[in-house]
């Protein structure tokens, strides 16, 4: 475990100075700002965009696994964008690219029906019509109920 941390910090001191060298001193303030603030507003519309995702999931057009990943990468990318350094935030617009994949590209497929009945007409849909004949050897009569 400690091998991929200093791996991960290696990797963000090398993407942030390349991109550093790049921008120059004030495009990477920039850069540090922007994503600050796209990482903040990301954390604060997850209430919206968690509710979205389960409006999305009883029209039946996410399941639970894909709600549950569209929801925790929203989640994960703001948190990482709002981490100061190139790498967390290339991996941060990943984690934002995933969720808007599963939101509008995963669900294109149209709905699927409503799977609820409908209990209004319940009681005419499950009506047995009997008819109970009765015979009686003794009299010779017949007794018929409908």
């Amino acid at each position: 475990m400690p091998v991929f941390v200093i791996i991960y910090f290696l990797l963000e001191l090398y993407v942030s100075l390349v991109l550093g060298e790049r921008l120059g001193f004030i495009g990477s303030v920039v850069w540090i700002l922007a994503t600050l603030s796209i990482g903040m507003a990301t954390l604060r519309m997850a209430p919206l965009t968690i509710m979205q995702n389960l409006q999305a999931v009883g029209l039946g057009k996410l399941d639970m696994k894909k709600f549950q990943d569209a929801s925790m990468a929203s989640f994960m990318g703001g948190i990482l964008l709002i981490i100061p350094g190139a790498f967390s935030d290339l991996i941060g617009f990943v984690f934002l690219f995933y969720t808007f994949y599963l939101r509008f590209v995963a669900t294109i497929t149209p709905p699927k029906p409503n799977t609820y009945k409908n209990y209004k007409n319940q009681g005419e849909e499950d009506v047995i019509d009997v008819e109970i004949v009765e015979r009686n050897t003794d009299n010779n009569t017949s007794i018929e109920c409908k």
